[in-house]
């Protein structure tokens, strides 16, 4: 069934509260880390009336997403999708840029515009930037087909970045589009009447 023109649909995606590898400044991907003590009691304090009732939550399954959602959304329930997870760093994972600025195998990935280069065990950023799409548009499918009309997802800050950089505004990179933990953005698209979407606009959540 073909999408309707302009009919539009409301997700609101945000980034998990913080972890110690937040704290210290830690490479972390596919590390199925939880929370940091201080990132828990950061969610729990705020108000959680700024992130919306929606016809659909989801998170990509990894611990700090999962108990963000359950803090700021509490007695919702979810759906995991797998394809929102992080980065996958290999063997960068929970270092930090001192602990392997000196790697010849870390300069090549830093430097690296043609996006193959993999992290050691890991991803290459054209795996990564084709997994979010892929994972984004199954979920403007999804909305559609089941009627959903709003959804809240909490993802990566990477995954956010991602989307915006790829699907809105190319002109910023992916990293100035990454929210605070625990914020995001509340994002309009536009189904399109060619099987196709746009996204429409953006607000900040904070």
């Amino acid at each position: 069934m073909p999408y309707k023109k302009f009919m539009k649909k409301k997700i609101y995606l945000i980034r998990h509260g913080k972890t110690y590898c937040n704290e210290k400044q830690l490479y972390c991907g596919k590390t199925d880390i939880d929370l940091s003590e201080s990132g828990r009691k950061e969610l729990e304090s705020r108000d959680i009336n700024i992130y919306p009732k929606c016809d659909f939550y989801f998170t990509s399954g990894l611990k700090r997403a999962n108990s963000t959602l359950e803090i700021i959304c509490p007695d919702k329930k979810y759906t995991v999708i797998n394809e929102f997870s992080e980065y996958n760093f290999g063997d960068f994972e929970l270092k930090s840029y001192e602990d392997l600025k000196d790697l010849k195998e870390y300069q090549d990935w830093i430097i690296d515009e043609t996006q193959n280069v993999c992290c050691p065990n890991g991803e290459s950023k054209l795996e990564f930037r084709n997994r979010i799409e892929k994972a984004f548009d199954k979920l403007i499918k999804y909305m559609f087909k089941e009627n959903k009309e709003t959804s809240l997802g909490v993802i990566h800050g990477g995954a956010i970045g991602i989307i915006l950089e790829i699907k809105y505004d190319d002109s910023k990179k992916f990293y100035e589009w990454q929210p605070k933990n625990g914020y995001g953005y509340e994002i309009i698209v536009d189904i399109l009447d060619n099987n196709d979407y746009k996204i429409y606009s953006i607000r900040p959540i904070e």
